[in-house]
């Protein structure tokens, strides 16, 4: 998985990486501004003009035994689906696609407070402990590295990890955007980190049948799509850098309005609901789910 609170970041990053077509990777430092050239990544993202000229040479993240976040790791929901964190770390071991995010996030928050450094071994992920850590090696070439998660995301595309710029150089695949990979959780010291208790928080989510309230009727400028709703304003703010990043170019706001004790991301705003749900029809093929009508 921005930025205010990234993927989480959007949870939330918390936004990802577009598939190009397949180029080779860079292998080495001096082949470096070929990724600048193009390359899976988001329009105003990429690797940035001023990247260390020895990436390959960064070492990987150290486990070591931390206090989980007491908020980040609470349930929550983004782009339509309910995300549980894991209470620990261990016990995981997934294969599928990682995706990367870079300078348009270097420099801003994750979803446990954290400045994004885009030359670090980090790594946002939905649902492992943060912070935590975790073995990812890309099944195309048997390169492994080994990144701390501080971050929520990638929510879109089926993506199940979202690399920082530098760990997805040293797996050799920055300039294809995204990559197949396991990912393991590490237990730091043979001990996990300590955990804070923390309170279960009911999450809205909105199903299909869901009966909804009686909304006032429209009125300029106050009728919008909900793509989001997160207790905690941190983990909204990530999600809200990397939809902007994701649909910076739909033309319309992408906001964060608390309401009804939650912070909610609303795309808009649309002339009346017909338009909205017209809208939300398009957006439901690129999203994976069907944002519904929200009136301010």
């Amino acid at each position: 998985m921005t930025k205010s609170g990234i993927t989480i970041a959007l949870a939330l990053g918390l936004l990802s990486a577009c598939s190009t077509p397949p180029q080779r990777p860079a292998t080495s430092a001096a082949e470096q501004p070929a990724a600048t050239q193009g390359g899976g990544y988001l329009a105003g993202d990429g690797p940035g003009a001023d990247a260390p000229a020895n990436l390959d040479s960064i070492p990987d993240a150290v486990p070591k035994p931390e206090p989980l976040h007491r908020y980040a790791n609470r349930p929550y929901s983004a782009l339509g689906k309910t995300y549980t964190p894991l209470a620990a770390p261990g016990n995981y071991k997934e294969r599928g696609s990682a995706s990367w995010y870079g300078k348009k996030f270097h420099g801003q928050h994750t979803s446990i407070g954290d400045t994004y450094d885009m030359y670090g071994m980090t790594a946002a992920h939905p649902t492992l402990p943060v912070p935590s850590y975790a073995r990812v090696t890309n099944l195309a070439n048997g390169k492994s590295v080994v990144v701390r998660v501080n971050d929520r995301g990638p929510f879109l595309h089926d993506r199940i990890i979202d690399l920082s710029y530098a760990a997805a150089y040293k797996l050799g695949y920055v300039n294809q955007g995204s990559a197949e990979v396991e990912v393991e959780s590490l237990v730091a010291d043979g001990n996990a980190p300590v955990a804070r208790p923390v309170e279960p928080v009911k999450v809205e989510t909105v199903a299909a049948t869901t009966v909804m309230p009686v909304m006032p009727p429209d009125r300029a400028g106050n009728v919008y799509l909900q793509l989001g709703a997160f207790r905690e304003q941190q983990g909204a703010e990530s999600f809200l850098a990397k939809m902007r990043a994701e649909l910076g170019d739909s033309g319309k706001d992408i906001v964060l309005l608390q309401q009804g004790g939650l912070n909610r991301i609303h795309l808009g705003p649309y002339r009346n609901a017909d338009d909205a749900r017209r809208a939300a029809d398009v957006l439901a093929g690129k999203l994976g789910f069907k944002p519904f009508v929200s009136r301010h």
